[in-house]
């Protein structure tokens, strides 16, 4: 199961960067809340097909899920629980608060790229 995928790999990496330009400069109404959630879950996507090759649909709804729980975890302070509410990390990468458009921007996100996989044939 374990094989690494340059491709996935490469499409990671730029993700991740532009996630980090996203945090860094983006303080508006609509880039930051909605196209950051969107992109995030594709970025974990593209950083597990790199270094396994899962199935597609399984994959997809993992990551899925995973952004649902942290989202449902926001709802519920998680990071005040944990006492990283002074922690800016934390803060950035788990959230500080519940969204119902974060979960619409996850399922867009994961929707595109279950629409891309199919076009590719990988589903």
């Amino acid at each position: 199961m374990l094989k690494f995928n340059r491709t996935y790999f490469i499409l990671s990496v730029v993700l991740l960067a532009i996630e980090i330009i996203i945090a860094l400069y983006a303080h508006d109404a609509y880039i930051r809340p909605f196209v950051g959630d969107f992109f995030v879950v594709m970025l974990i996507y593209c950083f597990i097909r790199s270094f396994a090759g899962y199935n597609v649909n399984r994959t997809l709804i993992g990551v899925l899920l995973f952004a649902y729980v942290l989202e449902v975890l926001q709802y519920f302070h998680i990071v005040n629980l944990l006492g990283l509410q002074d922690v800016a990390a934390a803060r950035v990468i788990i959230g500080t608060y519940f969204a119902w458009t974060d979960m619409l921007m996850y399922t867009l996100g994961v929707l595109l790229v279950w629409l891309i996989e199919r076009r590719l044939k990988r589903v």
